[in-house]
């Protein structure tokens, strides 16, 4: 089954590939990897802002790290024009803005990991890292990078 045939079964909707917010662009190809910029929490609704083990629960920072997730299939889907060019998502790194004694940051980039697996099934499993920042941009709770292969 193809990439495209898996997110329509699913019911998932790719958001339109978010613009750069500063002087970067969005995804770098080098190789056959693609490398694609930090993106942040936000929905149809605007950006997804808060602190976790403050103002937002880890449910609530999962599925802000879903919305991560769903913003790079975005971009990797601008960067190649078919997902089913994807060979493996690679690398994931997961920024949580989190007060000094949260420690569930696995947790919540869980949500965007998990995201990856359910759309790329074994190609999905990456290698990762999860970690706490004091603010991230513009307030939002989670921000994640990505390095992706493809054909």
């Amino acid at each position: 089954m193809s990439i495209e045939a898996r997110l329509t079964e699913k019911g998932i909707t790719l958001p339109d590939a978010p613009a750069p917010a500063a002087n970067y662009v969005p995804y770098v190809q080098s190789g056959n990897l693609i490398y694609v910029s930090g993106q942040i929490s936000s929905d149809e609704n605007g950006l997804i802002t808060g602190k976790l083990g403050d103002t937002l629960e880890v449910e609530a920072g999962a599925a802000a790290a879903r919305r991560c997730g769903l913003a790079l299939i975005a971009q990797l889907r601008a960067a190649t024009g078919s997902l089913d060019k994807v060979k493996r998502v690679v690398k994931l790194t997961g920024f949580v803005n989190s007060t000094p004694d949260f420690t569930d940051q696995p947790k919540v980039i869980n949500g965007c990991s998990d995201l990856m697996v359910e759309v790329f099934g074994e190609a999905g499993a990456h290698a990762r890292a999860a970690v706490s920042a004091p603010s991230l941009p513009m307030g939002v709770a989670v921000e994640i990078e990505a390095i992706f292969e493809v054909e």
